[in-house]
């Protein structure tokens, strides 16, 4: 139960600027097992912004709590997945060939690409969440942060990591995906959809397509996936399980 604790505070600790335990370390070897925790943690971030979402819709209008909710994800997380997506964009937008991709990618700075990508998803999110019926919404977000975590393990599964440099930061999360963390990464993150009854089914499928296009997509233009593709892997995943929702509720 410990060594599971640990994994499972390694995840958190990767993912969220939430403080743990000093004796959670850094063990390359937990971080490993730790990817089937990463929808756990979409939980945790989900039932966050949708705290604050609910908190903040008493005493102002819809829009704002959904903006706030949407900030206050952005803080527990780092922007880490937003980052994720911007440098993808701009890689895949910007580069012609294989290493011209993985290159750009690389560069901190957002170019027109990767400024595109984020305000469109921030502004989809922003349009989804806010359409939703409040009897839904809660549940959705969610729903969304832990399913589209689920995309990223998905990619991780199906494809090879392709830089080579030790010091990239997804480096040891990409050695040894075993059959079990795939296993529970894909129960944590699937199982909740239930609540939203044949909503959640509809979203369910919305993100998997997008998560295959996107698997399609960096396997013909860089033959794997970076840390990169799996921020923008979860992006995509959540926006279009968000837009699905939306769908079943109009």
């Amino acid at each position: 139960m410990r060594r599971e604790l640990q994994r499972l505070l390694a995840a958190v600790q990767y993912f969220t600027r939430i403080p743990v335990p000093r004796w959670v370390g850094h063990s390359t070897e937990e971080l490993n097992a730790a990817v089937r925790y990463f929808p756990a943690v979409g939980l945790a971030v989900g039932a966050f912004g949708a705290l604050i979402c609910w908190l903040a819709s008493l005493v102002l209008p819809t829009p704002i709590a959904v903006i706030l909710s949407i900030a206050g994800t952005l803080l527990l997380t780092g922007a880490f997945h937003e980052d994720g997506l911007t440098d993808a964009f701009d890689g895949l937008g910007g580069g012609y060939t294989r290493e011209q991709v993985l290159v750009i990618m690389k560069d901190s700075r957002i170019g027109t690409y990767g400024a595109a990508a984020l305000a469109l998803t921030l502004l989809l999110r922003f349009e989804c969440l806010s359409a939703m019926p409040s009897s839904t919404r809660y549940a959705a977000m969610i729903v969304g942060h832990a399913l589209s975590r689920s995309g990223s393990v998905m990619v991780m599964a199906v494809l090879p990591y392709v830089r080579e440099e030790e010091s990239a930061r997804a480096k040891p999360l990409v050695q040894r995906v075993s059959t079990v963390s795939i296993a529970v990464a894909m129960l944590t993150g699937v199982a909740p959809m239930i609540a939203l009854g044949s909503a959640g089914f509809v979203a369910f499928a919305a993100a998997g397509i997008a998560t295959t296009l996107w698997i399609a997509q960096i396997r013909r233009r860089i033959s794997g996936y970076t840390g990169d593709c799996l921020g923008a892997a979860q992006q995509l995943a959540e926006i279009a399980f968000y837009l699905g929702v939306v769908a079943m509720s109009h």
